[in-house]
């Protein structure tokens, strides 16, 4: 699975059109949004189901039936009943006092994926809030007016309740939002793009704040990045393998067949295609050396053991996207509302921390591979740190050393956080899931990793041009190539940051695999 960056925004207008039905969402596609590369719009159908459902709601409210977060207090004020005059009191009540967030603003990214997941979840018609009230949702996506949530507080218990709560504020003309690149109060920033701030309605101050969308936001571009590091980390541990002057026999494919996990046959795959028709690979085949250390002869083994594991968390990501998670919902067929439990976060959770153990042993690999570049007894025959003249300049030395810091760091970020519970409001949410916490910790656990592959592959480079006039695979040294264009060759101690940011950078947007591809074909 691949998930390349979208070409940069062009005018509002001419941007494509996202339909969301709440049905069909997926991971390109919230991506794409994220980034400002496409506009949304409802689907007619279901906006028909939205209203539909809204009536079940206003029929309720007619018949002046007690409904749980209709005409109810919240969590252990459930059993208190709310007079009919005092509804909207209520709904814009619970949307001020959750809106309880704190520590650093979500990204501009981020809050567009919480935003579009949000509202697709309102338009599969269980939510029972206004057509209109989700209309002016997709106004502010397509206007790129980003309320800013803070990104703790939610311990996805009911759902990320303090974050969409801030989400939540900026429809009603309260909070602040970002609009260009300035924050200002919401209500300012409304007023200048011509939109009202909506009065909220029964039912609808829960609909916009009970649900999962800030774990799945989070997570969900945290995975479109995972599955861009995995085939990246193929072609850096092939770059490596072959500076190294190691074997490709391991990648044999009757190996894989006697064990046949999908990820594990595809990374065996890219790899042996990867370095086919090597000149350096064929000036050492009658060496004798029968086989490499861990690091490079069981890159499919690890590679593979995380593609399997990303295509599990990418089912459940894909799956929360389309979900309904309020409570109650509202079931229009029938009339009824029914109280449930579909925000409780564990699903994404567990698979947020999935997705960081399993991108954390990406990061692992690569530093070790790393290490055997830098260290003399280890590299073949390469001059220590990969400088020409060690003592005098240092070389990788403490480029080894950020890989390393990023790879322990990783360690302590996997530790699960859907292990841990604590009880709130008054032990009626007696077991939360933590997804908000996994989620941000994969995110974090995904840009060590691309900085620890950036470094690896700067070093990989490096120890290729020691190996000349030999040279690797056409699709390696395209990439090598690429690299060049943006970090120049290492021939005395300089500034190192930099290289490594720039890197990362050109990790980020599927370039470098792109550029392999081009000369070998598409890789798994």
């Amino acid at each position: 699975m691949s998930f390349p960056t979208a070409p940069a925004p062009g005018p509002e207008s001419a941007l494509p059109a996202l339909i969301l039905d709440g049905l069909s969402l997926d991971l390109p596609a919230l991506e794409a949004i994220a980034a400002g590369h496409a506009r949304v719009a409802l689907a007619p159908a279901a906006r028909e189901v939205v209203a539909a459902a809204r009536e079940v709601v206003d029929r309720a409210v007619r018949e002046n039936r007690v409904v749980y977060g209709v005409n109810t207090g919240f969590g252990n004020f459930a059993d208190v009943v709310i007079p009919q005059d005092r509804v909207r009191e209520l709904q814009l009540n619970l949307v001020r006092s959750h809106a309880a967030g704190v520590g650093d603003p979500l990204p501009e990214a981020e809050t567009r994926a919480l935003m579009v997941l949000r509202a697709n979840v309102l338009a599969r018609g269980f939510s029972g809030v206004r057509p209109e009230t989700l209309e002016r949702l997709l106004d502010l996506i397509n206007h790129g007016l980003h309320p800013v949530v803070p990104s703790q507080g939610s311990v996805g218990a009911s759902g990320d309740l303090a974050p969409l709560a801030h989400l939540a504020l900026a429809l009603v003309g309260e909070g602040e939002c970002v609009h260009g690149g300035r924050r200002q109060p919401a209500r300012d920033a409304l007023a200048a793009l011509g939109l009202a701030p909506i009065a909220l309605e029964a039912k609808e101050g829960l609909a916009l704040i009970n649900g999962t969308q800030f774990m799945t936001a989070v997570a969900g571009l945290a995975l479109c990045e995972a599955w861009r590091l995995v085939a990246l980390a193929d072609v850096v541990g092939a770059l490596t393998l072959d500076a190294l002057e190691g074997t490709d026999v391991a990648f044999d494919p009757r190996i894989h067949a006697a064990r046949p996990h999908p990820g594990q046959q595809a990374s065996a795959r890219n790899l042996k295609r990867l370095l086919a028709d090597s000149p350096l690979r064929e000036s050492h085949r009658g060496c004798g050396k029968v086989q490499d250390a861990y690091s490079l002869r069981c890159m499919p083994q690890v590679h593979g053991a995380v593609r399997d594991a990303l295509a599990y968390v990418t089912r459940t990501v894909e799956i929360e996207m389309n979900a309904a998670t309020d409570n109650p919902m509202v079931f229009a067929a029938e009339g009824e509302l029914l109280s449930g439990g579909n925000f409780h976060g564990e699903p994404v959770a567990i698979a947020a921390d999935t997705m960081a153990i399993a991108v954390a042993e990406l990061g692992a690999l690569s530093e070790r591979r790393m290490e055997r570049l830098v260290n003399p007894a280890l590299s073949g025959g390469l001059p220590a740190f990969l400088t020409p003249e060690g003592g005098l300049h240092s070389g990788f030395m403490m480029g080894h050393v950020t890989a390393a810091a990023l790879a322990s760091e990783n360690k302590s970020l996997a530790h699960p956080a859907s292990v841990d519970s604590i009880p709130t409001s008054a032990n009626k949410e007696d077991h939360v899931s933590m997804g908000p916490i996994a989620a941000r910790k994969a995110a974090q656990v995904t840009r060590n990793v691309r900085r620890i592959l950036a470094a690896e592959l700067l070093a990989a480079c490096q120890a290729l041009e020691m190996r000349r006039p030999l040279r690797s695979s056409a699709p390696l040294e395209a990439v090598h190539a690429l690299v060049r264009g943006v970090a120049p060759a290492w021939d005395h101690d300089r500034f190192l940051s930099p290289d490594i940011e720039a890197v990362a950078a050109l990790c980020r947007t599927g370039a470098l695999v792109a550029a392999a591809e081009a000369a070998c074909g598409t890789l798994e």
